[in-house]
């Protein structure tokens, strides 16, 4: 019998800074892993999390 899908799923934050600006630090853009509850989240989230490409905290926000 084949399961169904779980829960919590994985997603991939990205910067929106990285993707707006061109005169950044360095080149490229900053991307994180992490799980999220598909029912007690259902739509997309945002996160401020670290950028090092911007060398400083921005909003990360989730991509497919």
């Amino acid at each position: 019998m084949a399961k169904n899908k779980g829960v919590r799923i994985l997603i991939t934050l990205e910067c929106t800074e990285c993707r707006s600006n061109t005169n950044k630090r360095s080149a490229g853009v900053s991307r994180y892993t992490t799980q999220k509850n598909r029912r007690n989240n259902p739509a997309r989230i945002e996160l401020k999390k670290y950028c090092r490409h911007c060398n400083k905290p921005t909003i990360h926000k989730e991509i497919k």
